[in-house]
């Protein structure tokens, strides 16, 4: 196998990897027993694991949730009381953020263990702004947002005022997403807010006036509109979003999310993910070339728990497919965390026993957070053979490349420096060693390596 490394043509700079905490940070986040292998509380060392360098595999970004305040009401219909969330209302217009606890003590512990990037993520307002009072719709609702215009000015003050809360004590807040894939409709399950791209342009506009306004949040920015598919709707949210001045200048990337449900009810071409991936990229060539795109939310999506590299190697190829062809300057996994029998988490939780299992999707992960520094330039890297997709970066006089070999064959090369290796296949986890110059390097079947040269 030969690998073509064009230097002279290179791409975005990419700025690093993340999850969020949502459902299962509030639940993990009380879980001070002691982990047998690692001597810390379990809490402590699921962060670890996830945001530190030494000890874990280095994502760089958070994402807290800013809950809607079903948990305490009650109201609502939810299949999982984990997919209710805390908020930080006091009901009578002030504030108790002793609220949320456990969620919160994850937030600071990733952010002492390296997370330098905070997300405040919303999935719903408020009960207390919303048309029915509750964080999702009503059955019988469909396509309908929950968040009168009158209230866009009350929402946008609470989640800065919670901005500017955590920004004060000294947590690396850097952006303020207040919607979460608006297209879907929302009216049961889990908090949710629907929003047309008009709507939604204009709650972001509300966000964006008055967060120029803050000083104490003067380096936090708008994230969004945070679309929940990558066919749909992603050209009118982005119109409507990019639309005002006062966005534009307080919006510094378009943040969508890249999954795509297959459905058998859909013609072919309706479930090719790709194809919609690259018609997106060239539309943002065209219309808006400045502006960076990052990919904040993407899971498995399968049914089942899976803890195998099947599963990993679709989540290294859609990692490369949005970093080498939708040219995103971040990617982020949906929950860090499973509590489900589902592909999403890249760490399945135990509650009976308050314990946890890794998956390969983790140690695939690594391969890219853990060795791609923050401000690497991507460049372009050609195999020779179609069964190995390879990305490359540059920083600092030295060269990184991610390898993913999907084929059951060994693939061999060679590279005309010293090489530093980090291999994930069935058999190894982030398995790191050395190669000299111009000796033969094996690449696993079925594997994701991380190859490092000066």
């Amino acid at each position: 196998m030969k690998l073509n490394l064009n230097f002279n043509k290179t791409y975005q700079t990419f700025e690093g990897i993340g999850a969020s905490g949502a459902w299962w940070a509030q639940i993990a986040g009380g879980w001070d027993n002691v982990d047998p292998e690692s001597g810390l509380a379990v809490r402590d060392r699921i962060s670890q694991l996830l945001y530190s360098k030494t000890e874990g595999i280095g994502m760089r970004t958070y994402r807290y949730n800013i809950g809607g305040g079903s948990a305490e009401s009650g109201r609502g219909d939810y299949s999982d009381p984990a997919r209710r969330a805390q908020s930080f209302d006091n009901g009578k217009g002030g504030y108790d953020f002793s609220k949320d606890a456990n969620a919160v003590y994850m937030m600071k512990r990733a952010a002492a263990d390296g997370a330098d990037e905070i997300i405040l993520f919303v999935n719903s307002p408020i009960e207390r702004l919303t048309k029915n009072h509750k964080a999702h719709l009503n059955k019988n609702q469909i396509f309908r947002t929950n968040l009168a215009p009158e209230n866009y000015g009350d929402f946008a003050d609470y989640i800065l005022d919670v901005a500017e809360h955590f920004v004060k004590e000294g947590l690396p807040v850097k952006y303020v997403s207040p919607i979460n894939e608006p297209m879907w409709i929302w009216n049961g399950g889990q908090e949710g807010c629907h929003y047309s791209p008009r709507q939604a342009g204009k709650v972001m506009r509300c966000v964006a006036k008055k967060l120029a306004e803050r000083k104490v949040l003067s380096g936090v920015m708008l994230s969004g509109v945070e679309n929940g598919d990558i066919r749909w709707f992603n050209k009118a949210y982005t119109r409507h979003l990019l639309k005002y001045p006062e966005v534009r200048a307080k919006i510094d990337s378009v943040d969508l999310h890249s999954y795509c449900l297959k459905q058998k009810f859909l013609p072919a071409f309706a479930n090719d993910r790709l194809a919609f991936v690259k018609r997106f990229r060239k539309w943002m060539d065209k219309k808006y070339p400045e502006m960076p795109v990052k990919m904040s939310e993407w899971c498995h999506m399968q049914g089942g728990k899976n803890t195998g590299m099947d599963s990993a190697l679709e989540t290294a190829k859609v990692m490369c497919e949005d970093i080498g062809i939708l040219n995103v300057t971040s990617w982020q996994h949906w929950i860090a965390c499973s509590l489900y029998d589902y592909c999403d988490g890249l760490i399945y939780l135990d509650t009976e026993k308050r314990g946890f299992e890794l998956t390969k999707r983790y140690y695939v992960t690594g391969n890219f957070s853990k060795y791609i520094p923050f401000g690497a330039v991507r460049f372009e890297v050609k195999s020779d053979d179609a069964s190995v997709t390879a990305l490359g970066f540059r920083k600092d006089g030295k060269v990184y490349l991610v390898l993913v070999n999907f084929s059951k064959e060994k693939k061999k090369t060679a590279f005309d420096a010293d090489a530093f290796i980090a291999v994930t296949d069935k058999n190894s986890n982030l398995r790191e060693y050395t190669v000299e110059k111009d000796k033969e390097v094996i690449i696993m079947p079925e594997s994701v390596t991380t190859v490092i040269l000066r």
